[in-house]
Formats: C-alpha cells, sequence, structure tokens
C-alpha cells in the first residue's frame, strides 16, 4: 500500500495586499525622437497616444528597476521583506535566459532563498502571475507572493524603427499577493485566459541577434475585436456584471485600443464614471509592466479607492491573454 501524503492546507482566497511601481528618471519626448527618426509630436500622439516615455540610465538593470517596485509593493502592503515567500518577475525582456531575474531580485531585495521564478506572456505577463501567485496563495504553496511585472526594452528596440521605437519603453510595477480570512472574501477573482498561437508571428524577436517586431494593424485589429469578450468572461467568472467595475486598468498598449475596450464595455454596461486607465500617455508601452504600473499610479493619484473593483486586462505577444476583477486594497 503506498504510503498518504501530507499537503498544504488550503486558503479561502487571495488578495492584493499593496502595490507599487518604479519608473526611471529620464524621460523620453516625441520631439527628442523625431531628432532622429521620421516622426513628429503630432503623428505619434493620433496614432497611439503617446506624449512620453521613460528609458532606463546607463547601468541601470532589468534587476534594478524590479527590486524599486517590489520593495514599494511591500512597504505598501506593510510588511517587510522577510515575510515574502514567494517572487515572480513577468518580463519579456531579460538580458540573457539564464540566470532567471526573480532570484536575483529577491536576492536584492533582501527576502532569503525564497522560491522564485520568471514568466513570460509579454503583455499579459502581470495578470497571468497574479493568477499563478492567487492559486500559490490558495493552496497553501506560499503565503504572500510578490509579483513583479517588469520590461527594459531599451535592450530590444532598433531606436531607427519608426513602428516600435516611440512606442515601447521601460518600468517596473509589483504587487503582493497573500492570503485573505474567511471573514474578508476573495478579493482576486477567476482568471480569464488563453493564447492565439497561430499569430505569433505579428509581435516578435526573431533571434538573439534581432530588435522586437510588431505588425502594428494586425494587432489592432486582434485587440479590438478579441480583448473584450476576454475582460467580459472574467467577470461573469468572478459573480460581477459591468456595473460593477470601477476601475478598467488594460495593458497599456495604444491609447486608441483602451477607448475602443472602454466603449465596448459600456455598451455591455459598465458605468459612465468608470475610471479608465490611460497611463500609456506618459509612459508609453511597458508591456508585462504596464498594469501594475497603471493600477499604482491610478491609486496614488486618488483616482482609485480602497473596496473598489478593477478589472485587470493584460493582452500581446503570444498572442496572450488574461483578465481578472479584483478588490483594491
Amino acid at each position: 500500500m503506498s504510503p498518504r501524503l501530507l499537503t498544504t492546507a488550503a486558503r479561502p482566497g487571495a488578495r492584493i495586499l499593496g502595490t507599487g511601481s518604479y519608473l526611471p528618471e529620464r524621460v523620453v519626448t516625441n520631439d527628442e525622437l523625431a531628432l532622429t527618426i521620421d516622426t513628429n509630436d503630432q503623428w505619434i500622439r493620433e496614432r497611439v497616444g503617446i506624449v512620453s516615455r521613460h528609458k532606463c540610465a546607463p547601468g541601470e538593470t532589468l534587476v534594478d528597476i524590479s527590486a524599486h517596485a517590489g520593495r514599494a509593493a511591500i512597504a505598501d502592503a506593510g510588511l517587510q521583506p522577510g515575510d515574502i515567500d514567494a517572487v515572480i518577475v513577468a518580463t519579456c525582456t531579460p538580458p540573457s535566459p539564464v540566470p532567471n531575474m526573480a532570484a536575483q531580485v529577491a536576492t536584492a531585495i533582501g527576502t532569503g532563498d525564497i522560491a522564485a521564478f520568471d514568466l513570460n506572456t509579454a503583455c499579459a505577463g502581470f495578470c497571468y502571475s497574479t493568477a499563478v501567485a492567487t492559486d500559490m496563495v490558495r493552496a497553501g504553496t506560499a503565503t504572500n507572493v510578490l509579483v513583479i511585472g517588469a520590461e527594459k526594452f531599451t535592450d530590444w528596440i532598433d531606436p531607427n524603427d519608426r513602428s516600435t521605437a516611440i512606442i515601447f519603453a521601460d518600468g517596473a510595477g509589483a504587487a503582493v499577493v497573500g492570503p485573505c480570512t474567511e471573514e474578508q472574501g476573495p478579493a482576486i477573482g477567476p482568471v480569464s485566459w488563453g493564447s492565439s498561437g497561430d499569430q505569433h508571428a505579428v509581435i516578435q524577436i526573431r533571434d538573439r541577434t534581432t530588435f522586437v517586431e510588431q505588425e502594428g494593424q494586425a494587432v489592432f485589429r486582434w485587440a479590438t475585436t478579441k480583448v473584450a469578450p476576454v475582460a467580459l468572461r472574467a467577470l461573469e467568472l468572478a459573480g460581477l456584471t459591468p456595473a460593477d467595475v470601477d476601475v478598467l486598468v488594460p495593458h497599456q498598449a495604444n491609447l486608441r485600443i483602451l477607448e475602443s475596450l472602454a466603449k465596448a464595455m459600456r455598451k455591455a454596461g459598465a458605468r459612465e464614471d468608470m475610471v479608465l486607465a490611460r497611463d500609456i500617455v506618459h509612459t508609453g508601452n511597458t508591456s508585462a509592466a504596464s498594469v501594475p504600473l497603471a493600477l499604482d499610479h491610478l491609486r496614488r493619484d486618488g483616482l482609485a479607492h480602497s473596496g473598489q473593483v478593477a478589472l485587470l486586462v493584460g493582452f500581446g505577444a503570444g498572442l496572450s491573454f488574461a483578465a481578472q476583477a479584483v478588490v483594491l486594497p
């Protein structure tokens, strides 16, 4: 007879305990880009809605910006680094595939020798990682999971490619996912996620010697038709309706895509006073970092409040997509 194995004690659910973010100091305006590539401020604003973006300073690494955001999230949660027992870094721009970023970030923050791993679903990475962290907490595998979305596109963008150089930027955002009590109830809903691998080539880095390539029109058509049903499914799984959403935090890909999603949500019943994150205007597209960056900025700016329902929606290269409803800390 096989021995009976013990398992960890399950918990009723998980919640976001705190958020944090970090943007490099250097700001690159549209006018600055126009000095080196064939573009101008009006052209960029009309097509993607970006006014400025942040770039890492020479020597500033992906680990550095991840650690800054992670420390801020831990402090916002009222915890210490030693209270974290797992770190997930969502990124698609590591300087190399080995070693992973998460173990280095955990050491930089001072968490000790804890579980740490990277997750790459590009722009959907933070939502994917939040779903994994939620299941880890619910299953008792971890107590407090630090989830970081971080990108340093400076290393992977051709500065002379107008289709990408105007869009992608650097930054990091983070959240601590921890357990809820029976009285509180779950504050992170089930994830609605998936992938469309048949369209993997519309956003890609072909090999280690190339830069990011993007078929902008193909991505736009896909995002404006396929993402809204994913977001609505997340609400359905959580037992909510569009009218329950106070704050909509989509991946900051393109301002026209964001406004199209908000329009679709309102057509499905979302309120006119639903707040839409528009971080892209001053941060550009930071891929896996964009959702946590936008969420933290909304909280810091007083546009999102404790107890409100936020709908997080990630989508991008893969093509990958994920969404979940959360109650804000």
